[in-house]
């Protein structure tokens, strides 16, 4: 199991004439992810990468049946293209882009609200389920299946989740870069809440950083579940002193004013366990689910 995208997903590339998104959607259709449609306004009736081209998203959905998308678009276009995702009711829009205006993301997110379209990013790697789709810019090949679920705020650190998960020898039941503005779609809490109800998902590794409130909500909101499922938690910048600013956009909000540990600190009264260094994740899982080998 998995959640929010799988084998049956219906992806459509919103932007799918452009260089960046050529190269990585050519490495989707090869991980086996059904792309079944392209966006690009003018291009309509064109094929590329042997996928059908469409000018609207409502278009190549009522034509082909997709379901989640993902937007390789310039920070100042994702506005429109969140519109249409939304307009054309798909499951899940995965937003690559990193600099969109707060003011858009403030007018995106009421535009969400109510809506049936989640919205993962923007600035995020996408979303993966191993073996299954690939949404976005992960390196494909690191991932393994397997069920422990990974959310993450930090791009890069993601990966190094990943890899601590393999080295438990347990895989990813589905892997989630939340995005590193101040302003994202989906956060901690309904990816926790997803993964708390997936019977394919056995664990969780959440990874936090500095600038924002998301892994306090989120842990406020685990600690309130009268049954859950073990999270092994970590937050970037141990080294940081208070007040430092790190240069987030997410910081702005606290002013810098929230250290790792603070936010550790959250995690750990939730009843995550909490590691210190991002190499010891697999220690603490191995304790969890001990292997045989």
């Amino acid at each position: 199991m998995s959640i929010l995208v799988n084998k049956d997903s219906k992806v459509l590339i919103q932007g799918i004439t452009g260089t960046q998104a050529s190269f990585h959607v050519r490495r989707s259709v090869d991980y086996g992810t059904r792309v079944v449609a392209g966006v690009t306004p003018g291009k309509g009736g064109t094929m590329h990468l042997n996928v059908p081209v469409f000018d609207k998203v409502a278009e190549a959905v009522r034509e082909t049946g997709a379901n989640a998308s993902v937007m390789y678009v310039p920070a100042k276009f994702v506005k429109d293209a969140v519109r249409e995702a939304a307009e054309a009711e798909l499951d899940l829009a995965v937003c690559i882009a990193d600099g969109v205006p707060i003011k858009d993301m403030m007018e995106i997110k009421e535009m969400l609200r109510g809506a049936k379209t989640k919205l993962i990013g923007p600035n995020t790697p996408g979303i993966i389920t191993p073996g299954e789709a690939r949404l976005g810019i992960f390196p494909e090949n690191i991932h393994r299946p397997g069920r422990i679920g990974i959310v993450s705020r930090s791009s890069t650190l993601t990966y190094e989740a990943v890899i601590e998960t393999n080295r438990a020898g347990l895989g990813q039941s589905t892997v989630i870069g939340l995005g590193d503005d101040m302003l994202i779609g989906m956060d901690f809490i309904e990816i926790l809440d997803l993964f708390m109800k997936d019977p394919g998902t056995d664990a969780v590794v959440m990874i936090g950083q500095l600038g924002g409130t998301f892994e306090e909500a989120g842990a406020r909101y685990y600690k309130s579940l009268p049954d859950k499922k073990p999270i092994i938690g970590f937050v970037a910048g141990n080294a940081v002193p208070f007040g430092h600013k790190m240069g987030y956009a997410g910081d702005v909000i606290t002013k810098g004013h929230v250290t790792a540990q603070d936010k550790k600190d959250v995690m750990t009264d939730s009843g995550m366990v909490v590691v210190d260094k991002i190499n010891d994740i697999h220690l603490e899982l191995n304790k969890i689910f001990p292997r045989n080998d």
